[in-house]
């Protein structure tokens, strides 16, 4: 998944020749999954028609304070276009165009726009090769600069006066990688690394049946794509699940059984800054598993149990640098429960479930949680779906570090 997907991106398009490149640029950005809207001054319509942008965008395009053939016709609202945007992008951004945003000549909607933005506003330049290494072509880029826009540099190349040099805009695929660069660098989770468990465990009876239990991992599985999408690297390790990761820093690690969960947490563990601890386990398995299927011969079947291995406990036990987070679900003595368990876990922080509470637990799009830490401040949260519980979880993670640093 694109760190731009879901992104609101505004681009403003001003009069070059290289405004013909925005079809394309639009249309990564939709593929990329973001919403984008377009702003066009009047002299970008030479190059390239709001027609063709309105399609490929699936917004209607502006280009004018309001629409003068209409009487009735509401205006182009500045403000609410600026503050509807995560990101603005201008693209081409002409010599005229950077001049205008560096001095505030505010004579047509892509200006007033851009004064109007509280987001980031990234500028991509296009001009001929004399026009780019203008003295005041230089000060317009360093000034906007100072204004805490991100300049988006012009590549070299064959320009419109048949001259070759820079100047040329970036290429479409360039300027979208370039954001997401930048964007991705200033992700809170750059650079940690993730070890997360999801999902059931199956303790073998014989061939055929097996001791699990309800949960689907989903729970798992969204605090791993929120981890990913705040620029972490993930390795999932799951039980058995119907589930799919969606994000590239995502590593799916595959298990069965509690011993192979054991055997895979310690083999990513020493390497990880992070461990939520999410996976259903199986506490106990049988001692021993049948090679062929128990035929059903007698009213009755005794089976000779053994715990498993506490790989929470284990990983807390060997807990160098690592935020060891736990989980616990309960059905009475929630909270002394739970603190007895980051006690005898070693764990920094334990998320609490209990199955009194409707709509927690296995099987359902919904958690309710309390948060403990390792000094016993206790953090009670409503009902809600598990995305916004594993963004909860997360945060903590952010908040973590952010005291730390």
């Amino acid at each position: 998944m694109s760190v731009l997907s879901g992104k609101k991106i505004l681009l403003g398009v001003s009069g070059g020749i290289a405004a013909y490149k925005t079809a394309t640029l639009v249309r990564l950005f939709i593929k990329a999954g973001a919403d984008v809207q377009v702003v066009m001054t009047p002299a970008s319509k030479d190059f390239v028609t709001p027609l063709t942008l309105s399609t490929l965008s699936k917004n209607p395009v502006h280009s004018t304070f309001y629409n003068e053939e209409d009487e009735d016709a509401k205006w182009n609202n500045h403000v609410e276009l600026a503050l509807w945007a995560d990101l603005m992008l201008i693209a081409p951004a002409t010599a005229n165009t950077l001049s205008k945003m560096v001095n505030g000549n505010c004579d047509n909607l892509l200006i007033a726009t851009y004064l109007s933005a509280k987001c980031p506003v990234y500028f991509a330049p296009a001009m001929d090769l004399d026009m780019y290494k203008h003295p005041s072509t230089l000060a317009s880029f360093q000034t906007l600069k100072q204004f805490g826009n991100t300049i988006i540099p012009a590549e070299s190349g064959e320009l419109a006066s048949g001259l070759s040099g820079e100047g040329r805009m970036a290429e479409p695929e360039n300027i979208v990688a370039f954001i997401q660069r930048d964007l991705e660098n200033q992700l809170p989770l750059r650079g940690k690394q993730f070890l997360i468990t999801a999902g059931p465990t199956y303790e073998a009876i014989d061939p055929v049946r097996f001791i699990g239990n309800h949960s689907t991992g989903k729970m798992g599985f969204d605090i791993a794509e929120c981890a990913a999408q705040l620029g972490a690297t993930v390795t999932l390790i799951s039980g058995p699940t119907t589930l799919q990761v969606q994000s590239k820093n995502i590593a799916l690690v595959r298990v069965t059984s509690a011993a192979e969960m054991y055997a895979a947490c310690h083999q990513y563990y020493p390497e990880v800054d992070v461990a939520i601890c999410a996976a259903a386990v199986a506490d106990y398995k049988p001692k021993f598993a049948a090679d062929q299927k128990i035929k059903k011969s007698e009213n009755t079947l005794t089976l000779e149990l053994e715990k498993t291995k506490d790989i929470l406990a284990s990983l807390g036990q060997s807990k160098e640098n690592q935020f060891l987070i736990g989980f616990a679900l309960e059905t009475e003595n929630e909270i002394e429960n739970a603190k007895l368990k980051i006690q005898k876990k070693n764990l920094d922080l334990i998320v609490l479930n209990s199955l009194q509470d409707k709509g927690a637990g296995f099987a359902t799009a919904t958690n309710k949680v309390t948060f403990i830490d390792n000094n016993f401040d206790i953090e009670a949260m409503p009902l809600k779906s598990k995305e916004a519980v594993a963004t909860d979880i997360i945060n903590k993670v952010i908040s973590h570090y952010e005291k730390n640093s």
